[in-house]
């Protein structure tokens, strides 16, 4: 569509993976609040896709930032359901997905894959299937032990909750997942 698509984060070795499997076709930049006020300043459409795995997106986007875009603009809030990732978005519905806040078009719709059912049962159900065999093969505790990536996904076992992000954006204690599997043998 020759549109000028330029992407914008922290993780440097993301930013070089992306720059290597398109071939150059999309600008990298590494992310700080001069080059994000310019970029969404001159953007067409933002989208923001901030995650923290557990806990609620930083506001990165600005109501300033937003002011800043021409009117007719569109900003799109990936990150809806931790929260936003502007401080100008709040959820919307597919049935009524947009709304205008200084002439910049907003679509935030909360759980977007909803839309598109079956592609995305089948695209989750891709990725979880193999963790939930090896749950159902060795038991939560053990497959936990066996493999970090599993364990990347354990918010709360036995009670205990075990992402500090989602602690935090509860006001509640964290343990380390490590002390609470080992409590468990």
């Amino acid at each position: 569509m020759e549109a000028e698509v330029i992407v914008v984060d922290t993780n440097l070795d993301r930013l070089r993976f992306i720059d290597q499997i398109h071939k150059g076709r999309i600008i990298t930049l590494m992310s700080d609040r001069l080059t994000l006020e310019q970029r969404v300043r001159e953007a067409d459409v933002v989208i923001g896709s901030v995650l923290v795995p557990g806990a609620k997106a930083p506001k990165l986007v600005t109501e300033e930032m937003i002011r800043s875009m021409r009117t007719g603009s569109v900003a799109v809030d990936i990150a809806i359901d931790q929260g936003g990732c502007m401080e100008t978005s709040h959820m919307t519905t597919h049935s009524d997905p947009t709304y205008v806040v200084d002439g910049v078009v907003h679509y935030c719709v909360g759980n977007m894959p909803g839309a598109v059912p079956n592609t995305s049962t089948y695209a989750l159900t891709n990725v979880t299937t193999p963790y939930a065999i090896k749950i159902a093969g060795k038991g939560l505790e053990e497959a936990v032990r066996d493999d970090a990536a599993l364990a990347l996904g354990v918010n709360v076992i036995a009670g205990e909750v075990t992402n500090t992000g989602v602690a935090d954006a509860h006001g509640l204690a964290s343990a380390p997942l490590s002390t609470v599997i080992d409590g468990l043998a």
